[in-house]
């Protein structure tokens, strides 16, 4: 039976929640494909014998693509619409990232990544824009929260899913996982308002500028970018080396993915939590406390191993207070430039992950040298640097707009 699409004006005048809901579910599809890569990392290394630091490598390759496009592609939804990037990127980072079972070698892999990673780069900061939805008042950390939440389950699902799909069918089967998000995006299309009416609506200021928005990235802006960076780099190195380090131990490919599951699932409470409390109190101070105590949950996750209870308490801990200040950083950041709702989403976002993604590498490397878990032990005081940025005064204005 055909389904008619919604008429195109009552797609325009939605709700912010049910926007919020809609790109929540499609955050869900695109970040599933995003955590696929490592836990397969051990299983890539035995048969392309790769080194650890080439390893992290893959893992880096597909968070940079994910990441350093970010800004480009908000900046085009702010003048061009946020629909066609909202859907049709995780349809391009399904697609690649489940092609890489049929890779033949190391630079094959890099290709697919990169490819895949754009897409999901595309997607995000239309995303956050549709969800937080500055225009709309209050509540937009709550929205955030909402859309945050989705991807996070997402996040949460793919080790598992990508895991399990590869012991089931093997490295070549893994194309399977492909068929969802390639059914489901015509369905978020038909849900979302059309880009031209946006383009049209004489009422929408005119998006900012590129040299104001570089103004903001000198001023409080860049301390917001700061505090995303630093701690995208702690958790991308947790989740990077984790797998890495249970392998090292003995432990299986599934308790690699098991962890990472705990991990990103106490996550998607991390950015509930984190949304609701940035409508509600201080966010600069929501920041530093966040930031300060992940250092000491992260040091003990990977101190204590995965194997038992507290270990994996201690994980989930992690995932939860590091993810819970992604809301706080995006809603003040759009507040800051609510002309480039999207440009400056992909700026604390996407150029935030790709910087914290790249000084990754630096702990593969020494992994290579020290052992991955002492290598990872020895990145994680870098939070002690987002402490201090969410604390400088420049942001205690921006911090009191959660009050």
């Amino acid at each position: 039976m055909h389904v008619a699409a919604p008429p195109a004006e009552s797609r325009a005048t939605a709700s912010p929640m049910r926007l919020a809901l809609i790109v929540a579910f499609a955050h869900a599809l695109n970040d599933t494909y995003a955590s696929f890569v490592p836990p397969l990392l051990p299983r890539i290394m035995d048969e392309l014998g790769l080194s650890i630091a080439l390893a992290a490598t893959l893992a880096v390759t597909f968070s940079v693509a994910a990441a350093l496009p970010q800004p480009l592609f908000g900046y085009l939804a702010d003048r061009h619409g946020r629909r066609v990037f909202a859907v049709v990127g995780p349809v391009v980072s399904g697609v690649f990232v489940a092609a890489i079972g049929w890779a033949s070698g190391f630079w094959t892999l890099v290709l697919l990544l990169t490819i895949g990673g754009i897409g999901s780069a595309a997607f995000h900061p239309p995303g956050a824009s549709y969800a937080v939805r500055v225009s709309a008042g209050k509540g937009g950390g709550a929205r955030y929260s909402i859309f945050s939440f989705g991807g996070s389950v997402g996040f949460a699902l793919g080790p598992i899913v990508a895991v399990g799909l590869v012991q089931q069918r093997g490295m070549e089967g893994l194309w399977v996982a492909m068929i969802p998000v390639v059914l489901l995006a015509p369905f978020v299309y038909w849900a979302l308002p059309s880009g031209r009416t946006e383009v049209r609506d004489r009422d929408r200021p005119p998006p900012a500028a590129p040299r104001e928005v570089l103004r903001h990235l000198r001023g409080p802006l860049g301390l917001i970018f700061g505090v995303s960076a630093t701690m995208a780099f702690v958790q991308r190195a947790f989740l990077t080396m984790e797998p890495i380090i249970v392998a090292e131990s003995g432990g299986s490919e599934t308790l690699g993915a098991v962890v990472l599951t705990v991990y990103l699932s106490a996550q998607a409470f991390g950015t509930v939590t984190g949304g609701l409390l940035a409508d509600r109190v201080d966010r600069r101070m929501l920041l530093a406390n966040l930031c300060f105590w992940a250092l000491p949950a992260h040091l003990l996750a990977l101190w204590v191993g995965p194997a038992g209870f507290w270990g994996l308490a201690a994980a989930a801990l992690a995932g939860f207070l590091g993810m819970a200040t992604l809301p706080p950083v995006v809603v003040m950041a759009q507040e800051m430039v609510p002309t480039g709702t999207a440009v400056s989403s992909g700026i604390v976002m996407g150029l935030a992950w790709a910087t914290g993604s790249v000084l990754v590498l630096l702990t593969g490397g020494l992994a290579d040298l020290i052992g991955a878990q002492a290598a990872t032990l020895a990145s994680m005081p870098a939070a002690l640097i987002a402490v201090a940025l969410a604390l400088h005064p420049s942001l205690a204005d921006h911090g009191a707009h959660g009050r």
